[in-house]
């Protein structure tokens, strides 16, 4: 046999073991795959990673979550983005969740009869889904198409809305579907959350103190019974009537509390309790410049202050006005003996852009705040304070007495006035408190209950503190006794983002899961050059096809020319 046979018989064998060991390699992987599931996600930001609190609330899914998604259909390349996003989303989760999580994808416009499309729209907006009208213009064409860029959730005989569109005020479009998929996990992993929870925790808006009452809370009331247990409660200065609550929302009281019931709510406080503060310190209403331009801002007395200075707190007897601010309508004259009004910005109801990175308000849309003060942080340097919303740079403070003018509305605004900087007006407190009681004389029907149970220290909980009451307000139309949706202002049409984030706030304070915190999840915005790509059309259009086809082709022949010297040795 010759050396060329030999070599040739040697190469044959060398590739026939090297094929047999690589079906062996495969098939070891298969095995060992069936048993161990890994997957690897390459992204420099983990955006096809799911956090362990997702995990844990997929894998416990005690039923089957079925989800119809109405995001489908031929869209601009945005929201076929968003679409997409939002399957590979429902994939990953199938993988933790099994079968005990089933999705369909449904193209609301796809039925020609034009009844039955307008009829499966009305149940979409009554199930609490919101359209879009998206009209997309480019360079060639324009089109404009309803969209409904979410999902319901149905759990046994629940059904609840999943909206996946999150608008933010000055953002761009390509930005506002960016942080839409930014929060998907949260958005769906929440949902998800929320509609399959056995016992959900019990919530209580305070009465007893002129609290806002039942008709101008009720939007934000009835959004939070979708996934809490509300109810009114007055305390009444009974002992254990805010036992079995996870958290207390005390919305703009208006009269001062007394020593029992600070009592109850401290030592609520130090048992775990969770507690939502929405204090305006001064007597600023726009009911009082109906009847005249001017009126006097006061301190109230609510006797609250040493609790929330113990707490961490101060929120201050002033009000702040911000040049970044919300329009109202102004009388700026008269035609034909009527009057003519123009939407001018009003500097006491100051348009908060949130900042900070913290999962409560991360991406939130811009937040309507009516006389808001300020907040220090005070207090014991063991509580951890983060500062949630500020004012802009842009700031003023007046103190209290304060003297409220329509007539700042009619002429341009004194930057020297507004100099000073970013003011606190929510804040988030967390740690171990301490009783305002310790060393105090305790309420004398108290002294003489011996199952008081008294505690001077908390267990480790939490609580946020808002200097404006009226966050939480909405609308009321005494016409058709109904309430219009919070954060929705009637005079510019914009619904800002005041809901959200008191949700976010209650999601917070009540889940233990920890699936809030996913919303500080950041996807990076990777955007083309619009200008370049329609100055340089046709040269990217060039290299983005030919150019990966002559490489291909410089590679074969390459290894064409390798392969042929090799063989002719």
């Amino acid at each position: 046999m010759s050396k060329v046979q030999t070599k040739r018989r040697s190469l044959k064998s060398q590739n026939i073991t090297r094929l047999l060991l690589l079906v062996c390699i495969l098939i070891f992987v298969n095995v060992i795959s069936s048993f161990v599931f890994t997957r690897l996600d390459l992204t420099s930001e983990k955006r096809y990673t799911l956090s362990d609190a997702t995990k844990n609330v997929l894998k416990k899914l005690p039923d089957v979550v079925y989800i119809r998604v109405y995001l489908s259909g031929d869209f601009p390349a945005g929201f076929k983005r968003l679409e997409n996003t939002a399957r590979e989303m429902l994939d990953e989760m199938r993988i933790y969740a099994g079968d005990n999580l089933q999705y369909e994808f449904i193209d609301p416009s796809a039925n020609p009869d034009k009844k039955e499309r307008t009829d499966l729209y009305k149940q979409l907006f009554k199930k609490g889904l919101q359209p879009t009208n998206l009209q997309e213009n480019d360079k060639e064409n324009s089109s404009e198409k309803v969209i409904w860029p979410g999902a319901i959730v149905t759990y046994r005989a629940e059904e609840m809305p999943m909206q996946f569109l999150n608008d933010r005020l000055g953002a761009s479009a390509e930005q506002s579907l960016n942080t839409s998929i930014e929060a998907l996990e949260f958005t769906i992993g929440n949902t998800i959350r929320k509609i399959t929870a056995v016992e959900p925790p019990s919530i209580a808006f305070i009465d007893g103190q002129a609290e806002l009452d039942s008709r101008h809370t009720s939007d934000f009331f009835n959004t939070l019974k979708s996934s809490y247990n509300v109810e009114r409660k007055t305390i009444g200065g009974k002992l254990g009537s805010l036992a079995g609550y996870k958290a207390i929302i005390i919305a703009k009281p208006d009269s001062a509390f007394d020593e029992k019931d600070k009592f109850i709510i401290d030592q609520f406080v130090m048992k775990g309790g969770k507690v939502l503060w929405l204090i305006d310190p001064m007597t600023a209403e726009m009911d009082s410049l109906t009847q005249s331009n001017d009126a006097i801002a006061i301190a109230k007395e609510l006797n609250l202050e040493d609790m929330l200075f113990r707490y961490g707190t101060r929120i201050n007897y002033d009000l702040v006005q911000d040049l970044q601010s919300v329009p109202i309508p102004m009388v700026i004259g008269y035609s034909g003996g009527k009057p003519q009004q123009k939407l001018i910005p009003w500097y006491y109801f100051p348009l908060v852009f949130p900042e900070s990175k913290n999962p409560i308000v991360n991406n939130l849309n811009a937040i309507r705040f009516q006389f808001a003060s300020t907040i220090d942080t005070v207090g014991s340097h063991d509580l951890k304070k983060t500062v949630l919303l500020t004012t802009s740079k842009y700031t003023r403070v007046q103190k209290a007495p304060a003297r409220i003018s329509l007539e700042i509305m009619q002429k341009e605004p004194d930057p020297t006035l507004f100099n000073q900087p970013s003011k606190i007006i929510a804040v988030l407190v967390e740690g171990t408190f301490q009783s305002i009681f310790i060393n105090r004389g305790l309420p004398q029907e108290f002294l003489e209950n011996k199952d008081i149970g008294f505690k001077e220290n908390s267990v480790p909980t939490k609580m946020i503190v808002v200097s404006d009451g009226d966050i939480i307000r909405n609308e009321y139309r005494k016409s058709s006794e109904s309430a219009l949706p919070l954060g929705y202002d009637r005079f510019t049409g914009q619904t800002y983002g005041n809901k959200n984030f008191l949700l976010n706030v209650m999601d917070y304070l009540c889940d233990e899961s920890g699936l809030i915190t996913v919303r500080s999840k950041e996807i990076k915005l990777r955007l083309l050059d619009k200008a370049e790509v329609n100055s340089n059309k046709t040269l990217w259009q060039v290299i983005t096809t030919a150019l990966p086809l002559l490489l291909v082709l410089i590679f074969a022949f390459a290894k064409a020319q390798v392969r042929k010297t090799k063989f002719a040795k």
